[in-house]
């Protein structure tokens, strides 16, 4: 059986939604339809968090909830979920006590912005672990005010989490699973006809068998770039294909040499493997986006997309990631570098989708580094993004894989300067300068409004020196003394 309509939990309630607009947003569901006015629209393409909402899934018998930005996640995304928004936490006028929280730290003052945090918070009220500063911090990166400051946010959001009181999720955390589990059937779901649809296929033999028959439709994972060609482009996307519900497109195997990702894995399900292959991955991930980004988004879209400045696939090209890719029965496999072939240009075929993301480990004698700039620190497009994997032998560099975001038209390979590193004594710092020039052979950047050309090649240089510094163990305080000539400005 196919259902005709997604089926979704809201207060309680089992929703059926027949999705007449392929590309209707959440938020434009609550505020148009449904006439919810509480969640707020901001900036309209996931960055300033007014908008957020939390979805609750089953994962492992226990419902989890997790913050996301409605104004981005289409409808198609609910389907055998639980969506709760502010408008649900006080029924009959009594405050959730992250809202009352809220009231007594005056975490308000304009009021636009509060809804968005409240149910950051509300997730993180939810989350199994009694958050610290840290922890709170991180949740509310991706919200945005301009009026109360955080302090007192955080000081409320501190004294609601540490003083649990059950709410009405909490006490009804057994039924929920239950209306949840029945919804997740198994079946999968066709909304429109074969000129428009929304399709969420929880079978992998028909998502396949969709994505055959309808190479020209918009395959859909997480919609943090999908969502924008909505909301900001303007884009008629009328055949949408939702991956999210296919298992095996979930699947995360942990091997001694390799770790497997299906495509559909979030960065938020992905994050805690993915930053044990290296303390560097995982601090990138921390600012990679936000709570509400990481929580929908996915690694095999941000590959997929082939966007130049994405963060994930400079480092997964220097840990010598391969992909498969599957259209129908036929599967082939190649490295990840492969498959950035020009700006806007994948080896992608009609109809072909990428499956799975195999990333091999570090070895005993193999070294990674990455890094990250952006103008601001959380939540931010990266205007240089750099990773860097030394294969050491003795006191000497062996070999090296150095790739660059935001450098060229892909993420790209800097061979020039691989082969100028190979043979690199770690133990004669002065030769180190002699070798960044190569980075001008490998790269032309473009300036944009996030950077000027001659900063990314200027900023591309100063972080392969401090790669070299962090591989002897050094944390220099400058790097004006190893700047070749004419960099005397490099600090």
């Amino acid at each position: 059986m196919t259902h005709t309509e997604i089926r979704f939990l809201r207060r309680g309630v089992i929703v059926e939604y027949p999705m007449t607009d392929p590309a209707r947003t959440v938020l434009d569901y609550l505020r148009l339809e449904q006439r919810h006015k509480g969640t707020k629209e901001g900036c309209n393409e996931g960055d300033c968090g007014a908008c957020t909402v939390a979805i609750g899934r089953l994962r492992q018998g226990r419902v989890t909830y997790e913050p996301a930005n409605a104004c981005i996640m289409l409808m198609g995304h609910l389907h055998g979920c639980e969506l709760v928004t502010v408008d649900d936490l006080s029924p009959g006028g009594v405050l959730h006590p992250v809202q009352q929280a809220m009231v007594q730290h005056h975490g308000s003052q304009c009021g636009f912005c509060t809804p968005g945090f409240v149910m950051s918070l509300f997730a993180l009220y939810h989350a199994p672990e009694r958050p610290d500063r840290n922890a709170v911090v991180n949740q509310i990166a991706g919200n945005l005010c301009r009026c109360t400051g955080y302090r007192p946010i955080i000081d409320a959001a501190l004294d609601a989490c540490e003083n649990r009181t059950p709410d009405i999720w909490t006490e009804s955390a057994a039924e929920i699973a239950a209306e949840l589990a029945r919804i997740n059937d198994g079946e999968d779901v066709f909304c429109g006809n074969s000129d428009s649809f929304a399709a969420a296929p929880a079978k992998d033999s028909t998502l396949l068998d969709l994505a055959a028959r309808h190479p020209d439709a918009t395959i859909v994972a997480g919609a943090t770039d999908v969502g924008l060609w909505i909301t900001k482009q303007m884009r008629v996307l009328p055949k949408l294909i939702f991956t999210s519900r296919v298992e095996a497109l979930h699947a995360i195997t942990d091997r001694v040499a390799t770790l497997s990702l299906g495509a559909a894995v979030t960065y938020a399900q992905a994050e805690e493997k993915l930053a044990a292959l290296a303390p560097d991955v995982g601090e990138v991930l921390r600012r990679l986006g936000s709570k509400q980004v990481r929580s929908s988004g996915t690694i095999g879209g941000n590959i997929a997309n082939g966007s130049p400045i994405g963060d994930m696939p400079p480092m997964l090209i220097a840990l010598g990631t391969r992909i498969t890719l599957r259209k129908g029965t036929d599967q082939r496999d190649l490295l990840l570098e492969d498959y950035f072939i020009d700006y806007g240009k994948q080896d992608r075929r009609p109809g072909e989708l990428l499956w799975r993301i195999d990333i091999p480990k570090l070895k005993s004698n193999e070294r990674f580094f990455a890094h990250k700039l952006s103008k601001r620190f959380d939540q931010d497009i990266s205007a240089v993004m750099a990773a860097f994997k030394f294969v050491i032998s003795g006191r000497s560099i062996s070999s090296a894989v150095i790739a660059f975001g935001g450098m060229a038209g892909t993420p790209r390979r800097a061979r020039h300067t691989e082969a100028a590193v190979t043979g690199l004594k770690l133990d004669a710092p002065e030769s180190w300068a002699g070798v960044v020039g190569n980075l001008r052979k490998d790269f032309t950047p473009l300036s944009d409004m996030r950077a000027s050309a001659s900063y990314r090649l200027d900023a591309a240089e100063a972080l392969l020196l401090k790669a070299l510094h962090e591989l002897v163990g050094e944390r220099p305080a400058s790097l004006r003394v190893l700047a070749p000539a004419g960099k005397e400005a490099w600090t």
